[in-house]
């Protein structure tokens, strides 16, 4: 059976420990593998194991521990077809080739990537499930950032041969190049994760997630650990293995790794390789590499912007054939563009920033090789997307009353079929996407109304039109208090076709300015309902009118004129009065410093245009009642600044 593995580690380290064994060395040097199978007819199949070695940091004792290493089989249902241990093809391996030249980098750092193979053939009997070959080591990098306590986690490689038919044996996909050994942090990364299969079936790529296996106790088992997921440190995932902008992602269907990582580092990448055989995926090739990321500085950098947000595509150019390419390429001295107009050999070009009219609308491969034929170049190709015309446009009125609804028609016109829609009504509505739509502006303003259009092709425009919502409201003026038995006029400022509601008191409660009698007390409310000369909106304002039984006279007790616009200035509140006969105010020396007969006017606190001292100050006011008594008033007001 095949034991949880984190059990199993404990067992087979206190075993160690109790026997005084010395456990395997770790296998930190190992950065890479992958396992694939070739059928040879008969059920027969030759397995081959690769495992990628940093052959400059790794530790000798368990460098020489790979050799041989040791395998399991296992029917993909969980029976244990065999342990086995495999030599190598060679005692050492092979040194990979580095991916760059030394002096195309200004900075070059040192690498040494070696590979060892494990080959052995296998007849292995039809099984109604398939078989899984399983290699296991431990443990990983302690650098690696993207993986939670690296040092103590192994590392799983395997590979699932599908059940054999009568008519076919399956062998499966092949990586067609060695994983890069040095990537540059900041500079753009274009690397071909492709695959080859010689059955000729589908090949689809993706991150997929990584395994755990073996442990800090054993560190080569013969696979007989249950691999579980390997567990990522955030922000990190399998579909995300890396820091980048633009993103470190892979094409599904070329399996083509591209972005611009962005931090240093070392980070466990999975990529598995799917095969399809009339539309049933048959086999996953797998292979788990760690991407260095170092602070290497190349000498050229082939490099096209993307200003689109689909996959490795620069732009996407809606409203003719003709784009300017923008080139951001470092340590260039010749530059030569294919312009990927598969018909034509002449459209090419060797400005720094070409433009191009293209022939044709259509989905276009761009390539930009930097310094060609030369020792030091490099290149990079993007998609250009060429789908005119999409031209977006709607119609609506020009002006709408609050409360009324208004309708949004889309009149836009594009090559393409339009399937996307968004409106945007500038007052926190949601988003609306029908073609025809109805809004209602509850308020009065002008509104910016956007409509975002996209059509299959990916191109999207937006279209921004102002819609004035009429403000109209008529003014009545503020709030007031009389007192029983006097007459008020009530002024309205704009507005035709008046209603005043209730109308009692009132000389005519459909004229703009009537006048309001009050010959009882009490609080009254009244709403008017105009229409704007203009535009016809209604409008409506309200006023509260307090009538009481007498006057009454309110001086405030302080104030403080600082200058912040809050009780600056210092005045008394009369109702009921005909008239003020004077207001005066004393400083403490009983000299005058405020004298005026008109109710409106107000104390600044100033005196022959200086702020007055902080402190006590008396006032005397005479007032003439509505029926013609004089009465006089007295009494203090302190200023604090």
């Amino acid at each position: 059976m095949i034991w949880n593995h984190r059990i199993l580690k404990t067992l087979l380290l206190l075993a160690s420990l109790f026997l005084g064994e010395v456990p395997d060395s770790f296998a930190s040097h190992i950065v890479g593998g992958e396992v694939t199978y070739t059928c040879l007819g008969g059920n027969m199949y030759r397995v081959r194991l690769s495992i990628y070695r940093d052959c400059i940091g790794g530790i000798p004792n368990a460098i020489s521990e790979d050799n041989p290493a040791r395998i399991a089989i296992y029917t993909t249902a969980g029976m244990r077809i065999l342990f086995d241990s495999i030599s190598g093809n060679t005692q050492t391996g092979e040194i990979v080739p580095p991916n760059f030249k030394n002096d195309c980098v200004n900075n070059p750092p040192k690498t040494c990537l070696n590979k060892m193979v494990f080959e052995r053939d296998y007849f292995l009997d039809n099984s109604s499930t398939g078989f899984k070959i399983v290699y296991q080591r431990c443990c990983r990098n302690g650098s690696i950032l993207n993986v939670v306590n690296p040092s103590s986690t192994g590392a799983t490689y395997s590979c699932i041969i599908p059940q054999r038919t009568a008519a076919f044996c399956n062998n499966s996909a092949v990586f067609r190049n060695f994983p890069p050994q040095i990537i540059c942090v900041n500079n753009p990364l274009v690397y071909d994760h492709a695959a080859f299969d010689p059955d000729g079936d589908s090949l689809s790529y993706e991150f997929c997630q990584a395994f755990d296996g073996a442990s800090d106790g054993q560190a080569r088992p013969f696979g007989e650990f249950l691999a579980e997921p390997l567990t990522y440190r955030t922000p990190y995932s399998f579909p995300r293995p890396m820091a980048g902008n633009p993103r470190v992602q892979i094409d599904s269907k070329t399996g083509l790794i591209t972005g611009t990582p962005n931090l240093q580092g070392r980070f466990v990448v999975s990529v598995c390789c799917h095969e399809w055989r009339n539309g049933i995926r048959i086999n996953t090739t797998t292979r788990e590499f760690q991407f260095v990321v170092t602070n290497c500085s190349k000498a050229v950098v082939a490099d096209i912007p993307q200003y689109s947000s689909e996959f490795n595509t620069y732009i996407v150019n809606c409203r003719d054939t003709k784009v300017d390419f923008v080139n951001t390429s470092k340590g260039g001295t010749t530059y030569f563009w294919d312009f990927g107009v598969d018909e034509f050999s002449d459209d090419t070009s060797v400005q720094f920033q070409p433009s191009y009219t293209y022939p044709d609308s259509g989905k276009f491969v761009v390539t930009l090789i930097v310094n060609k034929g030369t020792t030091c170049s490099d290149s990079i190709s993007r998609f250009v997307k060429v789908y005119p015309k999409l031209n977006v446009n709607f119609i609506s009125k020009d002006f709408i009353c609050p409360g009324d609804t208004m309708t949004f028609e889309d009149i836009s016109t594009s090559s393409y079929f339009i399937y996307n829609r968004s409106w945007n009504f500038d007052d926190f509505s949601p988003i609306d996407t029908g073609k025809e739509v109805r809004h209602v502006f509850p308020y009065g303003g002008l509104y910016n109304v956007g409509l975002i259009v996209e059509n299959l092709q990916g191109c999207k425009d937006t279209v921004f039109r102002k819609i004035l919502v009429d403000p109209f409201k008529p003014n009545i003026g503020k709030d007031t208090t009389i007192v029983k038995g006097e007459r008020i006029l009530f002024p309205i400022f704009g507005g035709i076709n008046t209603v005043w509601s209730p109308g009692i008191y009132l000389s005519d409660s459909n004229v703009n300015n009537p006048v309001g009698t009050f010959v009882d007390t009490g609080t009254f409310l009244y709403t008017v309902v105009s229409k704007s000369e203009q535009t016809g909106c209604l409008g409506r304002d309200s006023i509260i009118v307090r009538v009481l039984n007498n006057g009454y006279l309110a001086v405030p007790n302080a104030f403080t004129p600082n200058g912040d616009g809050k009780n600056d200035r210092f005045r008394p509140l009369l109702v009921g009065y005909q008239k003020v006969r004077f207001f005066r105010i004393y400083n403490r020396y009983g000299e005058l410093v405020f004298d005026t007969n008109n109710i409106e006017d107000a104390w600044d606190g100033t005196f022959n245009g200086q702020p007055v001292e902080l402190g006590t100050y008396f006032w005397l006011i005479g007032v003439t009642d509505r029926f013609g008594k004089d009465a006089q008033e007295k009494g203090d007001v302190i200023v604090i600044r």
